[in-house]
């Protein structure tokens, strides 16, 4: 597929600043597809498309396996070490291994609600989830206290309808989609939540619903509701002027 160039427009960053710079190179139909995170152990994708159950596909979207949970629904999922947190998008929670198998209850976030639309691990193992009505980017205990939240109503411009969320384990820099009710748009912040970049996804889609980092190549995997696709891009995170490119982290451990 022909590659298509795209340099984010800037927000609130540094003047000696690189911007966050997406090239896509693929795209795949897949039903439903919402919240995403990449698995290097089956070089998959897992995806929770807002059902009963989950599925981890390969990278060009052959399905390889599917859970469930004692949730009633699985709206955000992320991995955990070598299991998977999922959460149902009302504020319950549950630890599953990669087989399916429940690892403990489910338990809820601090205030028993929140409209949980993506969840990421951050270094020191708290949740980071992203939330819509209310709106905030929200720091939490794993066991669900909340540490921090940012209002993302007052960014410029605001994340009003956020839905997944990624880490780069290599920054610790955090890639959020805006979905098509908002500016359809990536978000990128620093580790503590500062906002860097932000990057218009129109050309690529309608309505961005996931997002997925594969950092040992530099990948980025968006899910789109509009068309119900999974698109990838070679990605490079915004770094300081002069900074050489990110290394490679490990990857893909089946090959």
């Amino acid at each position: 597929m022909r590659k298509i160039a795209l340099f984010a427009v800037w927000a609130c960053v540094a003047a000696d600043a690189k911007a966050l710079d997406l090239v896509l190179t693929d795209r795949y139909e897949i039903n439903r597809p919402a919240s995403l995170d990449y698995d290097p152990a089956f070089c998959g994708l897992w995806i929770a498309n807002e059902g009963p159950e989950a599925i981890l596909v390969t990278l060009d979207g052959l399905e390889l396996r599917r859970i469930g949970s004692d949730l009633y629904r699985i709206k955000a999922i992320t991995l955990e070490g070598d299991a998977l947190l999922v959460g149902d998008g009302a504020g319950g929670f549950q630890r599953l291994s990669k087989d399916g198998v429940a690892l403990g209850p489910p338990f809820q976030i601090e205030g028993g609600w929140a409209d949980t639309e993506g969840i990421a691990i951050d270094g020191d193992g708290n949740l980071i989830t992203v939330e819509d009505d209310p709106e905030y980017l929200t720091w939490l205990t794993p066991s669900g206290e909340i540490i921090r939240r940012i209002d993302t109503m007052t960014l410029d411009p605001p994340l009003s309808e956020a839905q997944g969320i990624a880490r780069d384990p290599r920054t610790g820099h955090l890639l959020i989609v805006d979905d098509f009710e908002g500016t359809n748009s990536l978000y990128e912040f620093d580790a503590t939540g500062t906002l860097l970049a932000t990057a218009p996804l129109i050309a690529f889609g309608l309505d961005p619903e996931g997002i997925a980092i594969r950092p040992g190549s530099d990948q980025l995997f968006i899910a789109f509701d509009g068309g119900a696709a999974i698109a990838s891009f070679d990605y490079q995170p915004t770094l300081p002027d002069g900074h050489a490119p990110l290394p490679p982290a490990s990857d893909c451990v089946m090959f």
